[in-house]
């Protein structure tokens, strides 16, 4: 346990790191990056690439969930989104798009507004499954009682429970909460949940008998949680400290092995090699692939906090477009700033610090490093 830092005479806390301030240390010993396996399996489900689509409207449609399971990895559709309250949402996408700065949270909130459709729920999962690709779709826990049945009836695969913060013990004086080891328990599908980003929530969440935990908030790049809530934890230490509750509940549990998530946050290659070294066995990424030609929203990009009601969590951002999904996932880039190839860059990570499987690489030693190093 690190040591607390005195920040009053009343309130002490942990020295906590973000991806940027930590570094990963090479090895005497190299490999080929073409001998190094990059592939990761939850469940029953085995993918060639450890890069999960985050579930927002900016970048999964069901065209591009085909598209990247055809790829290789996978991609989560959101279920609250756009592709489930409208029949074509094309023409919402465009305007989004356009709409200028001071204009966007309020136009968002209003397109949102239209309901949820459980038939719409279906025809989507069962688009995505006639392809032949693994199919997963996340809920918020706030609509997981309500519209789960249609989710598992229509075929889903993997079942994402995401929210900006989910805790396996949610106390509501309003409604009964969503009782989530239960819920898990009559399921016949795994279940991904989060965020959370301290070690004891992520064992309370394992305990659920999820299959996966998601670390973090959440829409890294576009969510504003920090700023409206002064919620935060860095990512580095978030991941580490939930892979850490990973190992102990292995123990605890006699042998029963929860992936750890990292989710949001990650922006560059750099960044996401650094995820799987603090302990991650995936990673969910959004604002990367927004940068797509093939993303839904069109070189822009935003998540479900974006909307929200009451309290909007997030901004749509322009990012710009830089190349194909193919171009992003497996090159050949032709910018050295970390956004394209993002899988080849994790093959020579790993590679140069002598890893060829990404659980042994879960060990590489890592070193604390001020950002402008």
């Amino acid at each position: 346990m690190a040591a607390e830092v005195e920040i009053g005479r009343g309130k002490s806390g942990r020295r906590a790191y973000a991806f940027d301030e930590i570094g990963i240390v090479p090895s005497r010993r190299t490999r080929d990056p073409e001998e190094v396996s990059v592939a990761w399996q939850i469940d029953a489900y085995r993918f060639e690439m450890p890069l999960v689509v985050a579930p927002m409207d900016s970048v999964v449609s069901p065209a591009i969930a085909i598209e990247v399971g055809r790829l290789g990895g996978l991609a989560v559709l959101d279920l609250e989104g756009l592709w489930t309250r409208y029949d074509n949402p094309e023409s919402l996408l465009a305007e989004i798009a356009s709409l200028d700065d001071a204009r966007a949270t309020r136009r968002l909130q209003e397109i949102y507004q239209e309901p949820i459709k459980e038939e719409l729920i279906g025809r989507r999962i069962q688009e995505i499954r006639d392809s032949g690709v693994t199919v997963a779709a996340r809920l918020s826990p706030q609509r997981t009682a309500q519209f789960h049945k249609a989710v598992i009836d229509a075929g889903v695969d993997l079942f994402v429970i995401r929210g900006t913060t989910v805790s396996a013990e949610h106390v509501s004086g309003r409604a009964e909460p969503l009782n989530l080891k239960q819920f898990i328990y009559d399921l016949d599908v795994p279940v991904i949940v989060g965020g959370c980003s301290t070690y004891t929530a992520a064992l309370h969440l394992m305990r659920t008998g999820a299959a996966g935990v998601l670390v973090g908030f959440g829409g890294g790049s576009g969510h504003t949680t920090r700023t409206v809530l002064g919620v935060a934890v860095p990512m580095a230490t978030a991941v580490a400290d939930v892979a850490a509750a990973r190992r102990d509940y292995l123990d605890e549990s006699g042998g029963r092995y929860v992936h750890v998530i990292a989710d949001g946050g990650m922006t560059n290659s750099g960044e996401i090699a650094k995820a799987f070294a603090c302990g991650s066995d995936a990673v969910m990424v959004g604002s990367p692939f927004a940068r797509s030609t093939e993303a839904p929203g069109r070189g822009y990009h935003w998540g479900s906090e974006a909307h929200h009601g009451d309290v909007p969590r997030g901004t749509r951002i322009d990012l710009g477009t830089i190349g194909s999904m193919q171009q992003i996932l497996h090159g050949p880039s032709h910018v050295a700033d970390g956004s394209m190839n993002l899988i080849g860059a994790l093959r020579r990570a790993m590679a140069t610090s002598g890893y060829t499987e990404l659980k042994e690489f879960q060990r590489v030693q890592v070193v604390v490093a001020p950002h402008a190093y």
